[in-house]
């Protein structure tokens, strides 16, 4: 084959390069990796004719150089074949000589032996002699010395390091009988006879360290049996010659190593799991083997034998020959029994044991606590940073509840088989709760975390979404045309009287108003309480967000069957598991706080806007007209329905009740009956009022911003006219006046008949100035607006109508030049128009507090004002007729006005004792025929209203 393969090579022709082609391609090759060679199209778009075959030639150059290269590099490789098949061809015949060698010296020693049997035998076999048995006994212990480094490394392999110990420590015996491991050992005549015995004592040196690396690597394992972590300790103590506390000592600090191991593993989502449970499991394991290890019982105190101890001074007990019921176990008890050789071994290799340089005392009681509550104080901190470095990769609650529940079924399983309590009483002298101690805290901390941050997102996101809704209503008028709801915001009677598919809910044939879900809300309800899509989208935002939160949390507390796990019995889970429940009051009062700040929050958020709106809007006398007091509008509605549109806010406050109005009700029925179990629940009620008020004090306070405005600027119109003091002016403002006949006595004392004329309407501006209000309020829903505002309104609008009143009177008293006269009729005009507006604009709650027939003192300042232009005694005979004029004019405006004048004002002239002869309580009619039927009244008087009325005057308190 060698030669084939030589031949071969001699009559191959190795190819050689005789041109220059080498240096053209080496030259090429930059130019053209610059160049992209797969697109052909490209290369002649962008280059000519000549170009092209230069680049060809380029290639084809590259293309031979590359070749060339080939054929040097399997050259040299096939060299190189060459060379080994011919050292194989050798070393070939080199071991057939060696085999024919073997072979003759066989047959050569058999014919001796065939000679040797031919030959008449002694009859008896000669004894040896003394020296003769020394040379035996020294061959036997080479011949041991050569074989126990391989026991060893099986004893190794097979994990049975305590029995390579043993075969160690004999091994250094053997050194010692044979004076190996003395100063003079180099110079001893056993190592110049047998030089292979120095390669063996550099074999055995590695031994201990190995073993020693072994055995504390076997004590960091966490599913090792309690016999093999005695071996591997009994080991340690033999090779350092240590006493059982420095043992106690490797074997807790291997321990903590393996918990810092398990800590600092990858984290790999649900193996956070694993790795939680593995470090529980590893911690109670440690202190079980502590206790079947070093504890040893009391005198007096019989044995259990379902819970063994001692089992590390046992097993020195075995091993060193120490045990009282004689001998131990030899190292060399079987191997005696293979070979015939071993009965030339010495007495002292024979029944060799290892033994201690000290006695192995057992450990005190009061040392071994110590020694573990140092260890488990040590271990807590590595414990507390890694679980918590952990559980920051758990980003959900439900997360946190699945390790929990892990845990609390591992402890609930695995406790009651090692006597769990016996163990920490007879070790630490009380129990270890891994998870109030440990873990419950953590959890905790993490959960808070984890809350804050989730509700942190939820404002900033509800901040956001309520600044792009304030920027869309803001804009100007053709962007907002185009979204349909914004427009329903910017006029609500717009929505109001609109149809659409959801107005009734699908079910509303067939299922009763009570029995409907508290969230089944149409769209008629919507309308009902003037909630417009934007504050609807925005509540369902919100609402939407806080029942992912809300339902992550409630994971992690007990549901509504709180029923034991079916492979836990209940007394397994009373003596060993922990309360998984015990901080669910901990919980729900973070998600109480943090719900409540993140209202806090927006209501912050919306407060703020209403400042900085509030001042630009203050000094615009076209504010109706611009988009501020639409943002102002839908901030006051979204902090009115917020409450109502969003439950999962109240469940989050209120907890599990808070999704019906139960509760509620069973809580003041508990006031009644005794205040014990009332307190249990008030706190959360207090709260949740409590951000029910701060809502509607917001609302209350962006509907003010609105009415202000709304005030001023039809306040102002109103003043202008009345004001202006031309005859034009005069006559364009005037109506008509009703012509009566009375019946007077002259001063002859006959009667005679005359006519007056008396006013039966305001003027055109105060009618116009009403019906602007009226149609500002229906414009924003005011069926919907909260009474406080509806008050204040009609109080600053009064405010102001006397204001320009006193303003009249004293630009006539004046008397400016060109101005038209105070006539007696204007005058009678004016006054007429006062006392319609501050019947009106006046409440019968605000006239019943503050004393009904005491009227305001300016307005009082200001009719006597206009009765003084007035002939006194003409003012007698005009005031019957005038008053009943008047009160048949608030008759008839009481329903054109009603959002103003309201239920409470509408004009009753018979008394208040109800007549039980009349169906129903309705408005009386007027003189003159009216265009609406009889209506009915409701009763003003309900739970609700009395409740709304209670709050709402609370928030008013609370902003004033």
């Amino acid at each position: 084959m060698a030669a084939g393969g030589v031949g071969g090579a001699a009559g191959r022709k190795w190819p050689r390069a005789t041109d220059g082609s080498n240096m053209a391609a080496t030259a090429a090759s930059p130019a053209l990796k610059r160049l992209d060679l797969r697109d052909p199209a490209a290369l002649f778009e962008t280059h000519g004719a000549e170009e092209i075959r230069g680049l060809e030639r380029q290639v084809r150059a590259e293309i031979e150089h590359k070749k060339e290269e080939l054929r040097q590099m399997v050259g040299e490789r096939y060299r190189d074949l060459i060379e080994a098949a011919d050292t194989i061809g050798q070393m070939r015949r080199c071991a057939e000589g060696l085999v024919d060698a073997v072979r003759a010296t066989d047959q050569y020693c058999a014919r001796l032996r065939r000679a040797g049997s031919a030959a008449s035998r002694p009859p008896r076999r000669p004894q040896p002699q003394p020296s003769q048995e020394k040379f035996y006994s020294m061959a036997a212990q080479i011949k041991l010395l050569l074989e126990v480094p391989e026991k060893i490394w099986s004893a190794m392999e097979a994990s049975q390091y305590l029995h390579a110990t043993q075969l160690y420590l004999l091994c250094c015996h053997l050194h010692s009988l044979l004076q190996l491991d003395s100063a003079s050992s180099l110079y001893s005549p056993i190592l110049s006879r047998f030089p292979i015995l120095i390669r063996q004592l550099a074999a055995a040196s590695h031994f201990r360290s190995a073993i020693l690396h072994e055995s504390k690597m076997l004590l960091k394992g966490q599913a090792v049996s309690d016999q093999a972590v005695a071996d591997a300790l009994c080991s340690i103590m033999l090779l350092e010659e240590s006493s059982p506390r420095q043992a106690l000592t490797d074997f807790l600090l291997a321990r903590k190593t393996a918990i810092q191991k398990l800590l600092n593993q990858p984290y790999h989502g649900a193996g956070i799991k694993a790795q939680i449970c593995s470090l529980v499991e590893l911690l109670a394991t440690t202190l079980n083997q502590a206790y079947a290890l070093f504890y040893t019982l009391p005198e007096g105190l019989l044995p259990d034998p379902s819970l063994p101890c001692g089992l590390l001074f046992s097993t020195l007990e075995t091993i060193t020959g120490q045990h009282p019921t004689g001998k131990g176990i030899g190292v060399l008890q079987e191997e005696m029994k293979l070979c015939s050789w071993f009965k030339h071994l010495p007495a002292s290799i024979v029944e060799f044991q290892p033994a201690l340089r000290t006695l192995a005392h057992p450990i005190s009681q009061q040392y071994l606590k110590d020694t573990l509550q140092k260890w488990i104080h040590m271990c807590n901190e590595d414990i507390k940073n890694g679980v918590t470095n952990l559980l920051m990769y758990v980003k959900s609650m439900k997360g946190l509840a699945g390790i929990r529940d892990a845990m609390w079924e591992l402890l609930a399983n695995k406790s009651t088989s090692h006597s769990w309590d016996v163990v920490c009483r007879r070790l630490l002298e009380k129990p270890l709760l891994f998870w109030e101690d440990l873990m419950q805290q953590l959890f905790l901390d993490r959960l808070q975390t984890q809350t804050k941050e989730g509700f942190d997102s939820i404002s900033t996101s509800s901040k956001e979404l309520l600044v792009s809704a304030l920027q869309e209503l803001g804009s100007s008028t053709s962007n907002a045309a185009a979204n349909k709801h914004v427009h329903f915001e910017q006029n609500m009677s717009l929505f109001l009287w609109s149809e659409s598919a959801n107005d009734l809910p699908s079910d509303a044939a067939w299922v009763n108003v009570a029995n409907r879900g508290h969230c089944a809300g149409s769209g008629l309800s919507m309308k009902a309480q003037a909630v417009s899509p934007c504050v609807q989208n925005f509540c369902s935002a919100l609402d939407s967000k806080l029942k992912v939160k809300l339902d992550d949390l409630l994971t992690y507390l007990p549901s509504g069957d709180t029923s034991l796990s079916k492979d836990v019995t209940p007394m397994q889970a009373k003596n060993c598991a922990f309360d998984r429940y015990a901080d669910t009051g901990t919980v729900q009062e973070m998600l109480r706080t943090h719900s409540v700040a993140c209202i806090k929050h927006i209501t912050d958020c919306i407060r703020a806007e209403l400042q900085s709106i509030e001042e630009v809007v203050q000094g615009q006398q076209d504010a109706l007209d611009s988009g501020n007091l639409h943002m102002v509008l839908f901030m006051a509605r979204l902090c009115q329905s917020l409450a109502e549109l969003c439950p999962h806010l109240k469940q989050c406050i209120l907890g599990k009740s808070g999704s019906s109005e139960k509760p509620a009700r069973d809580s003041r029925a508990l006031k009644k009956q005794g205040k014990g179990k009332a307190q249990e629940v008030l706190p959360m009620q207090a709260q949740w009022q409590e951000v029910k008020e701060l809502l509607l004090r917001q609302s209350v306070m962006g509907y003010r911003v609105w009415s202000s405005a709304v005030v001023k600027v039809l306040a102002h119109g109103f003043a202008q006219s009345l004001l202006l003091d031309d005859a034009g002016s005069i006559l364009a403002t005037a109506t008509s006046w009703d012509e009566l006949e009375i019946q007077e006595e002259a001063e002859s004392g006959s009667s005679i008949m005359s006519k007056i004329r008396l006013p039966i309407q305001p003027s055109w501006y105060v009618q116009s100035f009403l019906f602007s209000l009226c149609q500002e309020i229906n414009r924003v829903g005011g069926h919907a607006l909260p009474k406080v505002t509806l008050q204040e309104m009609l109080k600053s609008c009064m405010v102001q109508v006397v204001a320009a009143y006193e303003k009249l009177s004293e630009e006539k008293q004046m008397k400016k030049e060109g101005a038209f006269p105070m006539t007696q009729n204007r005058a009678l005009q004016l006054l007429y128009d006062l006392r319609y507006l501050n019947i009106v604009l006046t409440t019968r709650g605000e006239e019943v507090k503050s004393g009904r027939g005491k009227q305001d003192s300016r307005i009082e300042k200001v009719t006597d004002d206009l009765e003084a232009l007035i002939d006194p005694f003409d003012l007698d005979v005009f005031t019957p007729h005038l008053n009943s004029n008047l009160n048949r004019l608030v008759q008839r405006t009481s329903v054109l006005f009603g959002l103003v004048t309201g239920t409470e004002n509408q004009f009753t002239p018979r008394s208040s004792t109800f007549n039980s002869q009349e169906p129903h309580n309705i408005l009386p009619l007027a003189s003159s025929q009216i265009r609406f039927g009889l209506l009915p009244l409701s009763m003003t008087s309900t739970r609700k209203a009395r409740s709304t009325r209670s709050i709402e005057s609370k928030a008013q308190a609370a902003i004033h």
